[in-house]
């Protein structure tokens, strides 16, 4: 389990905390024996180690260690990282993340060329890039996203991209700076259903998630778009199946869902851990609505096997057009 200091290890930063906003609340119930089904394979591969080496080579972050995601051992072992650019703090303050909060630093000019260098060394064909909230930049790190991912059209003209964004609010023409840049997936998540908000990602607004996803759909219609939401918050069933239908509106091809794991005491609790079963019937429900694609297990993450669901997404729109190209 993480802690609320910052304990990474290695990081030559001094420590301090890691969720100040979160010090002074009170101690969250925390359901430490987790049950069966939810089971990791331990870090420490010789492809673990080689892919460790090139991240910290490079000064890179990753949010794979700095969320605590459960699969790093599994994705670093397939030289497959999920790196987060514009720095390791977020602007936001969200009470399921484990990424530390408050004030940071500026940007780094070089990041985007970094970034690119260790795609083309690890030999990615598939990529995801994402990002800490910065609603401290004019632009929300817009044209940071544009460039990073021109960087590694640049160095590795082979590697499909997936971006994983924030939600750009107040951030007018933000997303078309994105768009623009023609990312092959934009994923942006809602986390959860709309009534759990206030609690879980108070700094957001459900709508303009879903209205952002809607609007990469009207812009470029060839990105694919994805989006994904945790479960064992307390979320009600038929919720997430209204969810469900909210983001089929605005188009949106691909959706993930997974168990939430709480971070720390000061983090939201767990009120449920979801039996396997609970996410089939999510993921056949999903598929049903039109969903081109669909991930629900209590381990999926948004990133998770990324470059085979990309290959999944692709045939599966082709499947879906061959009839129409053929009528």
């Amino acid at each position: 389990m993480a802690v609320v200091l910052d304990t990474l290890k290695n990081d030559p930063r001094p420590v301090r905390l890691r969720h100040p906003e979160k010090a002074h609340r009170p101690d969250q119930p925390v359901q430490v024996k987790k049950p069966d089904w939810i089971r990791v394979k331990a870090p420490g591969s010789r492809a673990w180690t080689e892919t460790q080496k090139i991240v910290r080579e490079h000064g890179l972050v990753t949010v794979c260690e700095e969320a605590g995601c459960p699969n790093i051992g599994e994705c670093w072992e397939k030289r497959h990282a999920t790196f987060m650019i514009m720095g390791d703090t977020c602007t936001r303050a969200c009470a399921f993340c484990n990424v530390r909060t408050g004030l940071p630093d500026a940007l780094d000019a070089a990041e985007p060329e970094k970034i690119a260098d260790s795609v083309a060394k690890l030999g990615l064909h598939h990529v995801v890039i994402t990002s800490v909230d910065r609603d401290d930049l004019k632009d929300g790190g817009a044209e940071h996203f544009a460039r990073t991912i021109a960087a590694i059209r640049q160095a590795s003209p082979g590697t499909t991209v997936e971006i994983l964004t924030p939600d750009f609010l107040r951030k007018d023409g933000a997303l078309e700076v994105v768009v623009a840049a023609k990312p092959d997936v934009f994923n942006h998540n809602l986390e959860t259903v709309p009534a759990k908000y206030l609690t879980v990602r108070p700094g957001a607004r459900y709508f303009h998630s879903v209205r952002l996803l809607q609007r990469v759909k009207e812009l470029d219609p060839a990105i694919f778009t994805k989006s994904g939401i945790m479960v064992g918050l307390g979320e009600e069933r038929n919720e997430v199946l209204q969810l469900m239908d909210d983001l089929r509106s605005a188009d949106v091809d691909f959706l993930t869902i997974g168990q939430y794991l709480q971070p720390s005491k000061k983090h939201h609790e767990v009120v449920r851990f979801v039996p396997p079963d609970e996410f089939k019937a999510y993921e056949t429900t999903a598929y049903a609505k039109g969903f081109l694609l669909v991930s629900a297990t209590p381990l999926t993450r948004s990133s998770h096997h990324a470059g085979e669901d990309f290959s999944r997404l692709q045939a599966a729109r082709l499947a879906k057009l061959s009839p129409a190209l053929s009528a």
